[in-house]
């Protein structure tokens, strides 16, 4: 452990916007030793974006490293300005990354952000430019050898990748619809465990705060702002506790929120309303065929197969409207799981093996060749 680093840090848009990625190395203060490296790439984003994606990321590493002191050395006059508090940060995207960088450096005992020539950040350079390059975030075999392609010295191996494109091995093509599924908050039925479909409940005092941390989550996410200042489209069931949870994560990262009937819950029918106990009791034959067979249906409500056939068309609408585009949908677990089964290509077993948080994030991609990657599932760490 050592109680002072470096970290180095870089990003780079081919396009800006265009394909982007960023790279960050944690180095000994004292004797330059390579202590961690991260890289990623990111999609669709502006230089910007990933310039402050590369700082969150460095920080993150040098955290782990139990340093009390960072010197931040970068060669964006932008993001060393803003985050010494010499320039305003007026974009939105910007802001939340900025804040989540500032959230990170807050573990130290202190940070200092330096400006230097982009020739001395060589090191974060390359690492970004791997993730460009590769489409992929992973690096060639030879990455980082003396003499191989990337012109560099040799550098300790990279130690975390964060995210991968799936285009490097499953030949997908074209720019994805990435939908980022936010499930609602708590409510009181979510509290007693009773099937809350069509019953329209609000959140409650947790899960508006659940609902909040999410949206700073979310707004903090490089893409959600796009190069021309446009926030993320969010679109949600029209139920209260959808509506509710929408419109925190528009309050944090701008935008509007749309509705669209199909991503309403599951119609349970008569079990609406009733604990799991309780729907047992009164239907036994048919609540044993229904957690078996998604072509059952509750008494007077919706079965599993016809929740799929409404998913689907929500799915081929959004892809027509924001094709290329990153969408918030908000949502709850049956329509969410089948977003999720649609991007795996699986069966309806999935639904009754996959578990969703309250608040959880998932997030699929839609390729326009008809590939698709899920890329998260059930994420709640911005509940911890």
């Amino acid at each position: 452990m050592t109680d002072r680093v470096v970290v180095e840090a870089d990003g780079g848009s081919r396009g800006n916007p265009g394909p982007a990625g960023y790279g960050a190395v944690v180095k000994d203060a004292e004797t330059g030793e390579v202590l961690a490296e991260r890289y990623e790439y990111l999609g669709v984003a502006t230089n910007n974006v990933a310039e402050y994606s590369g700082l969150v990321a460095g920080l993150t590493a040098a955290a782990g490293t139990g340093a009390s002191t960072v010197d931040v050395r970068m060669d964006s006059k932008l993001v060393v300005e803003q985050m010494s508090g010499r320039w305003k940060i007026k974009h939105a995207a910007l802001a939340a990354l900025a804040a989540q960088a500032r959230e990170i450096a807050g573990q130290f005992d202190r940070v200092g952000y330096t400006w230097i020539p982009r020739a001395d950040n060589a090191h974060a350079d390359r690492l970004a430019n791997v993730a460009m390059d590769t489409g992929t975030g992973r690096a060639p075999a030879d990455a980082g050898k003396p003499g191989a392609s990337t012109g560099s010295a040799a550098t300790a191996p990279v130690t975390a990748v964060d995210r991968v494109s799936p285009a490097g091995w499953t030949g997908a093509r074209g720019t994805p619809t990435k939908l980022l599924l936010l499930r609602h908050g708590q409510t009181e039925m979510s509290v007693d465990r009773r099937y809350s479909g069509r019953v329209d409940v609000p959140l409650t005092e947790h899960g508006r705060g659940q609902a909040a941390a999410a949206a700073k989550r979310l707004a903090a996410m490089p893409g959600l702002i796009d190069a021309d200042g446009e926030p993320a489209p969010i679109v949600a069931s029209p139920l209260t506790r959808t509506m509710q949870t929408a419109q925190a994560v528009a309050d944090a990262a701008g935008g509007r929120v749309e509705t669209h009937p199909g991503l309403i819950e599951t119609d349970f029918g008569e079990w609406d309303g009733l604990t799991f106990a309780e729907a047992a009791q009164r239907d036994p034959d048919l609540h044993r065929s229904w957690l078996r067979d998604s072509s059952a249906a509750p008494p007077g409500g919706e079965s599993f197969d016809a929740v799929y056939e409404r998913i689907g068309t929500v799915l081929h609408e959004l892809v027509e409207q924001y094709g290329g585009r990153t969408v918030v949908v908000v949502s709850h677990v049956t329509p969410i799981k089948t977003l999720l089964r649609m991007g795996l290509d699986a069966g309806p077993a999935l639904l009754f093996r996959l578990h969703l948080d309250l608040a959880s994030l998932s997030i699929v991609e839609f390729y326009p060749d008809g590939n698709a990657s899920v890329r998260l599932v059930n994420d709640i760490s911005h509940l911890s």
